[in-house]
């Protein structure tokens, strides 16, 4: 049987658990921000239908979800390989709209959003599939020797460090920090050599002491937040104020929860500011308890194993680096933002997959996901293709 299964995820198929779970999440997403946003003087003796309508965050990310579909169905049109090829149109634009975002109003900071009407739009967002795309194809170059040269390790470090730059000059140090997870994750797996892993760790450490210590020494708001997780008590009103406040509220909701729409919840009470986005996962789990939280990992650890499963299946390099990509993108967003909402990682502003509210995330992640498929679908023809030729 194992067999069987294994050679079936060698072939080209349309993978339907992994589209399902993922969407899944997307549904359970909704139901966690129109919990956030229930008005209790209305009433919970409405359909769900009804109670998702009249929160305008949850209808709002329900119509993101029917969005997202129209995408995932965009990205398979086009085979894989033909997308990686046009890498140098995908890096020129993402590289275009960092730019350009820098001359917008800031919002809480941040110089980081297009604004259309009433809308945002977050090109950051976008840039991790940029990046995903561009690095993937450009650490296959070499097929047989990665980093053969020095002039070439500057080349693949220049399709992460430009884009990075642009992206901390806003600042949105946690889009950053995932630049660098999906950098180092797509550079472990394509045989990246340790003397150049030293290397690049040097130039990382020697950039980012100086920022490190000017930051310490002036005591930046941004830079108190990142470190308000160590001690918490340290400045439980300022810094750490959405640490301890989503603690207690995740702790309050037992095995159980205290349920979707019971009055009186710290939910309700906004006792965590931003709980419908940043902090959803405070949100389940108070009202959803152990049990709801347990079932909302249950579809992450599925999400990140069925995608780790297929890239082991797929031979041609370019596809899996592809895959190991968006799943490393996905990984870091779940330990990061739910590390944060239990106290043991850092605030960063990075939104849980699926679940947060934000147009932009959820499209982009399941843009991701339709990457993905794309590979599983079309895989075949091209490692025949790399078959022959090795």
């Amino acid at each position: 049987m194992r067999n069987l299964n294994n050679s079936r995820l060698s072939k080209p198929h349309f993978d339907w658990p992994l589209l399902i779970a993922s969407y899944l999440l997307a549904f359970y997403g909704v139901l966690a921000i129109t919990i956030a946003n229930y008005n209790p003087t209305l009433g919970a003796d409405r359909s769900l239908q009804e109670l998702i309508m009249d929160a305008n965050n949850g209808r709002l990310q329900l119509m993101w979800v029917v969005v997202s579909m129209v995408v995932v169905a965009l990205m398979m049109t086009i085979k894989y390989d033909i997308i990686g090829r046009l890498w140098p149109v995908i890096y020129f634009v993402d590289i275009l709209l960092l730019s350009l975002v820098l001359t917008t109003a800031r919002i809480n900071n941040v110089a980081g959003w297009f604004q259309f009407l009433d809308r945002t739009f977050q090109p950051s967002e976008l840039a991790k599939l940029a990046l995903i795309i561009t690095l993937s194809k450009a650490l296959t170059r070499y097929p047989d020797r990665p980093i053969p040269n020095f002039r070439y390790f500057l080349y693949i470090c220049a399709h992460f460090g430009i884009p990075a730059v642009l992206i901390i000059a806003q600042p949105d140090i946690g889009t950053a920090m995932v630049f660098c997870v999906i950098f180092v994750a797509l550079l472990f797996m394509s045989g990246f050599e340790i003397r150049w892993m030293f290397l690049l760790g040097g130039l990382a450490i020697a950039a980012v002491t100086p920022v490190i210590f000017y930051l310490a020494s002036t005591n930046n708001f941004r830079w108190l937040r990142l470190v308000a997780f160590i001690d918490p008590e340290s400045d439980p009103t300022g810094s750490s104020y959405q640490i301890i406040n989503s603690k207690v509220t995740i702790g309050s909701g037992g095995l159980y929860g205290k349920g979707a729409w019971a009055e009186g919840t710290l939910t309700h009470l906004n006792y965590v500011p931003e709980n419908h986005t940043d902090f959803i996962f405070s949100v389940v789990g108070e009202t959803l308890g152990f049990v709801g939280s347990i079932v909302l990992l249950a579809l992450y650890v599925f999400v990140i194993y069925r995608m780790l499963l297929l890239a082991y299946h797929t031979k041609d390099r370019f596809g899996q680096l592809i895959i190991i990509g968006v799943m490393a993108m996905l990984l870091f967003h779940v330990f990061e933002n739910i590390g944060m909402c239990i106290g043991v990682m850092p605030i960063t502003g990075i939104p849980l997959p699926f679940i947060s509210y934000g147009g932009t995330n959820l499209v982009v992640n399941m843009a991701g996901i339709g990457l993905v498929l794309n590979v599983t679908r079309y895989k075949s023809s091209i490692d025949l293709h790399e078959n022959q030729r090795t």
